[in-house]
């Protein structure tokens, strides 16, 4: 199971706490020490939580356990990334692995490198949300020369929030044109893409597929293709990939924000690319 395991490594990050969850804090910590302590637990990246959500967590840790990993989202204005940093260094049984952050509107990309550079150790991953809109082309250049990651928002509670399967190629191809890695958040609640009400969500391992397929220098067309297939076959393609070429997708897409851990994970068992002791 461990070579199965391997494969889907840190892939789920932790993001019980946000929409459509919306687990309560205490929930979110004790459901996240069990997935911790489960058979599954190498799928499992760092909790995801909003710098706000800092200040009530130490109650919350269980003491003489591995310190709690955590990723900071912050709301994008430069100003708020030392506070929250310093916030989690006060935890003594806290490790923060990662700060997450949009732009907000109104700041610039230089001067939130700037605050990042400034305040995040070098153990702390980066990641900068990367807008939907015309500054995306310039957000991805300046990723490109600096130390951080970008996140790609691939779905929300609403229709508009769920990029074309035609954008998230042109997305992908992007980064992975300049070498950029990167991670995904929100709408990915499952294996492959799918039809949930009104909206069109694309499924994780289209995702892993296309990434792939941008990494051989395949055309935006098809990675669209691949992002458009709903059929079990996908993870057939996944299986096929062979571990050079899945290690090296997985280098690119790093890992995706998920309120629910076990469902991507008995999607994985359904599909046949994890046993089903993983549920353990």
């Amino acid at each position: 199971m461990t070579e199965a395991l391997r494969a889907f490594t840190a892939l789920l990050d932790d993001a019980a706490v946000f929409p459509p969850g919306n687990l309560p804090l205490a929930d979110a910590v004790t459901a996240h020490y069990g997935h911790r302590h489960s058979a599954y637990a190498e799928l499992v990246g760092p909790l995801v939580l909003p710098a706000a959500a800092l200040g009530g967590l130490a109650p919350l840790l269980e003491p003489g356990t591995a310190p709690l990993a955590v990723s900071v989202t912050l709301p994008g204005e430069p100003a708020a990334v030392s506070p929250a940093v310093a916030a989690a260094a006060a935890l003594d049984t806290v490790t923060l692995a990662a700060v997450e952050t949009p732009l907000a509107a109104g700041a610039g990309i230089g001067e939130l490198l700037a605050a990042l550079d400034a305040a995040l150790p070098d153990s702390v991953t980066g990641y900068v949300e990367v807008p939907r809109d015309e500054r995306g082309v310039t957000v991805l250049d300046a990723l490109a020369s600096s130390r951080y990651r970008a996140k790609f928002r691939t779905g929300g509670l609403v229709p508009q929030a769920h990029p074309s399967e035609a954008e998230l190629a042109r997305t992908l191809t992007g980064a992975v044109a300049r070498g950029l890695a990167f991670k995904c958040t929100a709408g990915l609640h499952h294996a492959i893409r799918h039809t949930d009400g009104d909206l069109e969500q694309h499924g994780f391992l289209n995702v892993l597929l296309a990434t792939e397929a941008a990494l051989r220098g395949a055309a935006p067309e098809e990675l669209a293709a691949l992002l458009a297939r709903r059929d079990a076959a996908v993870a057939g393609q996944v299986a096929g990939l062979g571990p050079g070429r899945l290690a090296a997708a997985r280098a690119s897409f790093t890992s995706f924000g998920t309120c629910s851990v076990t469902g991507p994970r008995d999607d994985l068992i359904r599909l046949g690319l994890l046993p089903t002791r993983a549920a353990a």
